[in-house]
């Protein structure tokens, strides 16, 4: 099961002893679908309100508190009715009751025809005192008291909303005042001061966290949603307005979080919109609605996304039904996911974060999308990552199980399933080093069956993408979080349609918070998306520009800059672990590396992840012996990391060419290993061509790797380090050089003057020729080797000479 559920309240684990020990026969009903004992409402500062019925089937009213885990008896009416509403202020001094007088039954007997059916009481409990009546009508009505800030002093008064099915919801504000023995009472006795919020109204949800009302009202074709900000100074303010292609029924009203009654609830579902709307702390606004689908086993839900302006429609077919009626879906908010959940069939976790791209998202089937908690729709999100079971009466916090989540990692078939599975391991649960040491082995041993993505390049940019993005703000509108530009493929069991809708509308100054994160996240799509977002051909040109020989360039200001901020991250790279160097990656003076390296951290983890998975020791590098098979797997392991960061163009840590080198010299074959050089796969380092130089003693195998290394050397590195390596075929080599380089320098001017007499061990006039010309040259002033005082025109007749004499089988004396 890929979602945890840890259980926070249960009737049956936290109500039901205490009422046993009170007495209440009622504890001992405990199925689902009794009306002896429920959950009635679920507060802001975590209380929750249930009720009962007692012996003699009067009705009581208690609350469990969440963080002390105590229970508190309430109120108790001395008849049988049916909560239908009730919520207590901040202080605990107030309570709001809203029931049915009467059953169907009793108003069909005609001896309650002037009895209104519903009425809302305010009732004051510290101690229990007055009561007053707010409503006494034949519509039903909800009531929520509105509460403050968090850490803010308790104010001398409760304001309250009441909701009424007649769809118009109004605040009534409530004045208290302490009487002696810290008695608690109403401070007016007649009518208490009111406010009308919202007329028309279909649909309405109560954000209890935030203190917010989301509401629709019908507009012609379409509907408007529309949400008012309650603040801690008793103002309120319609702050946002939105247009959704919705067709709702105005006959209905549909209320979310305004407390829950069983009976009612189930009968408004049957004909009224199944919607909910869920905010994200990054400033992600999402609407989410089930919708009726004309084809028999087949699922319709739509998640608009309102921070992004636009819209996806998901139609799933079922594979099987185990009921002739299917069970609508329910939506749980988890913060950076909006789950679609419909029990027996399916979960859809749909990444509110990065909606864009499909594969971002999680659908599961099957025992992965079992949750055995859940096995019914009647299911709320009160506030993020919780989830209330109506029916059950149980509270439940949710989240995203990483083992679970590896599992399914390891075990998915489908690039699709890979992707998102990446996706939620690296950004949802951030940087988790033991979570990510893991994804970096499966990564290791997996690299081959991922085919349209790569994921060492996935992980990369994952990684540095939350690591960034908390340090600087707006950060995450602009870099990568995917190394993918675009994804054709498709979810099976999943159609998709998507659609551009309008952006949303907002009202509001100097608001902070939720507010502001929207509206930076709408600002980005109307000016910075797509046109802003980082891309690697940015660094690539910039990376060639400064891999230009350009001496003016590399003087200035810019560049020095560059270099030194790079000296400083070169000198941390002892200290990003309190480990013992783990991978030989040796210190080398690479200075185009050096110029770009702010991913360096990132390859160091998986290359100690690596060896240390394949059991590798850091004295491994030398060449007198061939390489194991668990080398090889490191060498591949390693062409690939090449590869993606040549993809990205992205820097590398120093000494990665030599390692790599080294190992392709001890693993590979050596028309492999010339392969790979000449394609740049392998790059020739100071520091591992030195050493092979060194190490390896001059047998017919080793020459020829040798001299196939030198001939590929560049010019600067070969002069370097060919003085490691005394041998005829060396001397041959550097003489060749010599000559083609004097000759190079003299250019287009003639050489006319006459030869002179010299010395020569051997009468060969052609070599006496060339010898004497090259002496004359080195006359003029031209020496392409200066450093190396040896390498002269008597050093190109010697090396000459002698190798005529080996090639002839004579011996030089």
């Amino acid at each position: 099961m890929l979602l945890r559920l840890v259980p926070e309240f249960e009737l049956r684990r936290d109500v039901v002893p205490w009422l046993a020990e009170r007495g209440c026969a009622a504890a001992l009903d405990t199925s689902e679908n009794s009306s002896a004992l429920y959950v009635v409402n679920v507060e802001r500062n975590g209380k929750i309100i249930y009720t009962w019925k007692g012996n003699e089937r009067n009705t009581h009213i208690g609350l469990y508190d969440l963080q002390t885990k105590q229970n508190e008896h309430l109120y108790m009416f001395e008849k049988n009715l049916h909560i239908i509403s009730c919520s207590i202020n901040n202080e605990r001094t107030l309570l709001a009751v809203s029931f049915c007088q009467y059953t169907e039954e009793e108003r069909a007997s005609q001896l309650l025809q002037s009895v209104s059916k519903y009425l809302t009481l305010l009732i004051e409990i510290h101690p229990i005192n007055n009561v007053r009546v707010l409503k006494a009508v034949d519509n039903s009505v909800r009531v929520q008291f509105l509460y403050p800030v968090e850490g803010r002093n308790a104010s001398r008064g409760s304001r309250l909303l009441l909701v009424s099915e007649d769809k118009y919801i109004e605040q009534f504000d409530i004045h208290v005042v302490a009487e002696e023995d810290h008695k608690v009472v109403i401070q007016k006795s007649g009518q208490l001061p009111r406010a009308k919020v919202v007329d028309d109204l279909v649909w309405a949800q109560w954000d209890m966290m935030e203190q917010r009302l989301f509401y629709i009202v019908p507009k012609e074709s379409k509907s408007t949603l529309r949400c008012v900000q309650f603040y801690p100074d008793e103002n309120f303010n319609s702050i946002l307005e939105s247009h959704l292609d919705i067709a709702v029924n105005d006959t209905q009203l549909k209320l979310v979080n305004f407390g829950y009654d069983y009976c009612e609830d189930q009968d408004v579902a049957s004909k009224s919109l199944n919607l909910q709307v869920f905010t994200s702390k990054a400033g992600g606004l999402c609407v989410c609605c089930s919708l009726v689908s004309d084809t028999p086993h087949e699922i319709i839900y739509s998640i608009y996304f309102l921070h992004k302006g636009y819209n996806k429609t998901f139609t799933v077919s079922l594979e099987r039904t185990e009921s002739q009626q299917l069970k609508e879906v329910a939506f749980m908010n988890l913060d950076y996911y909006v789950a679609a959940y419909l029990p027996g069939q399916f979960l859809h976790l749909l990444n509110i974060q990065h909606p864009d791209l499909l594969c971002y998202s999680l659908f599961l089937t099957g025992e992965d999308a079992r949750i055995d908690t859940l096995q019914n729709c009647s299911i709320r999100s009160p506030w993020v990552s919780t989830v209330l079971d109506c029916n059950a009466g149980s509270l439940y916090d949710v989240s995203i199980s990483d083992s679970a989540l590896l599992q399914f990692l390891q075990k998915s078939k489908l690039d699709c399933e890979r992707l998102a599975a990446l996706h939620c391991a690296l950004l949802y649960f951030q940087h988790t080093e033991g979570l990510e040491m893991q994804i970096i082995r499966w990564i290791s041993e997996n690299l081959s069956i991922c085919h349209s993505f790569d994921p060492i390049q996935e992980f990369i940019i994952a990684s540095l993408y939350c690591r960034m993005c908390p340090e600087t703000q707006n950060l995450d509108k602009l870099l990568p979080y995917t190394s993918l530009h675009d994804w054709i493929g498709v979810v099976p069991g999943v159609i998709c349609a998507t659609d551009i809708i309008s952006l949303p509308v907002l009202e509001f100054q100097n608001s902070k918070g939720f507010w502001e994160k929207l509206n930076s996240n709408l600002e980005s799509v109307k000016y910075a998306e797509p046109h802003l977002h980082y891309h690697s051909n940015v660094l690539r040109r910039e990376w060639r520009s400064l891999s230009e020989e350009r001496e003016e360039r590399r003087t200035t200001a810019y560049l020095r800059n560059i270099f030194e901020n790079a000296k400083k991250v070169l000198s941390h790279l002892d200290t990003w672990d309190s480990e013992a160097r783990l991978v030989p990656l040796f210190e080398e003076e690479d200075y185009q590396q050096q110029l770009l390296m702010g991913l360096l951290n990132l390859v160091h983890r998986i290359m100690k992840e690596v060896w240390r998975r394949y059991q590798l020791h850091s004295c491994i590098f030398c060449f007198d012996e061939r390489g194991s098979a668990a080398e090889f797997a490191v060498f591949h392991i390693m062409s690939r990391i090449l590869e993606a960061a040549n993809g990205m163009c992205m820097p590398l840590p120093p000494g990665f060419h030599t390692l790599h080198l080294g190992l392709g010299v001890r693993c590979l074959p050596l028309h492999t290993l010339l392969h790979y050089i000449d394609n740049g796969v392998l790059q020739l380092t100071e520091t591992c061509v030195r050493k092979l130089l060194k190490d390896l003693d001059d047998t017919e195998q080793n020459e020829k790797l040798k001299f196939s290394i030198v001939m590929r050397l560049p010019e600067a590195l070969g002069q370097k380090v060919r003085q490691y390596w005394n041998h005829p075929i060396h001397a041959n080599l550097i003489a060749r050089k010599y000559v083609k380089l004097l000759l190079e320098k003299l250019g287009s001017r003639q050489y006319s003057r006459p030869v002179p007499e010299r010395l020569s061990p051997v009468e060969f006039l052609p070599l006496n020729y060339l010898t004497n010309m090259l002496a004359e040259i080195e006359n003029q002033g031209v020496h392409p080797y200066e450093k190396q005082d040896h390498v002269n025109a008597r050093f190109v007749e010697e090396t000459a000479l002698k190798h005529t004499m080996t090639l002839l089988g004579l011996k030089y004396s």
